[in-house]
């Protein structure tokens, strides 16, 4: 009988702390973003993919009847957020509104390896920047400075599109589809792409990736994020708002073995 008090105790202790520990589980993937030379590596090729492309495809072309433009999310795109995660992890809390705005503010958020370079390559080449973000409208001016201080082209409060009350990017990337001839997108997520992306879930999305194969790397170019995004709530949690055992029991369930 003792035996299984204690084997029940354990078993308590343990549901409780993954109820309770909200980002031990995030730890590998933000040291790998912090500290890999692979990561680096990642996105630097992606910008390098970006600017081959940007030369092979869509320089010099005349059968284009608008100005061109590129639309970049900004946040694990060009602007590098992994301290204010890393916050998150060390106190054990989790993302919230107050805390977001508040790392936003101090403007610290340092350039993606490769980001600054590429955009100001396709800026010098006369392709118009458009930056669209799921940052929140209040962080308008802060957003703006710190792509500024950063030194990338066109961070303008015009060319800065956030979200108001909708996290669709549909209109405000319609908003730039109207006036310029958009060549490529970039994101770490890939909501940041199209409609459908936003909607999809779990098999649905790994499905619409195949069917667009052939523009990754081309048109749509894709930086790494391990540590948050629409792989996540909408893959590996299927749109459900799990709370963290179920969360746990979730990615486990997700694990392929043999």
């Amino acid at each position: 009988m003792k035996k299984y008090i204690t084997i029940f105790l354990i078993t308590l202790l343990s549901c409780n702390q993954l109820v309770n520990n909200n980002n031990e589980y995030k730890i590998q993937a933000q040291v790998w973003t912090q500290n890999s030379a692979e990561y680096r590596a990642l996105c630097y090729q992606a910008f390098n993919a970006a600017k081959i492309n940007l030369d092979l495809f869509f320089l010099n072309k005349k059968e284009f009847d608008k100005p061109l433009a590129i639309i970049t999310d900004v946040d694990e795109t060009v602007l590098d957020n992994s301290p204010y995660d890393g916050k998150l992890i060390l106190n054990n809390i989790s993302y919230n509104r107050e805390s977001w705005v508040f790392w936003g503010n101090l403007e610290k958020a340092e350039a993606i390896p490769g980001s600054l370079e590429f955009l100001h390559y396709a800026s010098e080449k006369n392709v118009e920047i458009f930056y669209i973000s799921n940052r929140y409208a209040e962080q308008l001016e802060a957003t703006v400075n710190n792509l500024e201080k950063l030194g990338f082209p066109d961070a303008k409060k015009s060319n800065v599109l956030l979200r108001n009350d909708s996290r669709s990017k549909s209109e405000r990337r319609k908003s730039v589809y109207d006036k310029y001839k958009v060549i490529m997108l970039i994101g770490d997520n890939l909501a940041d792409f199209n409609d459908e992306f936003e909607i999809k879930l779990s098999e649905e999305r790994t499905n619409y990736t195949d069917e667009l194969s052939n523009d990754f790397g081309t048109r749509l170019i894709v930086l790494p994020n391990p540590n948050y995004g629409d792989w996540e709530s909408n893959g590996i949690y299927e749109g459900m708002n799990y709370n963290n055992l179920q969360k746990d029991s979730a990615r486990k369930a997700k694990i392929k073995s043999y």
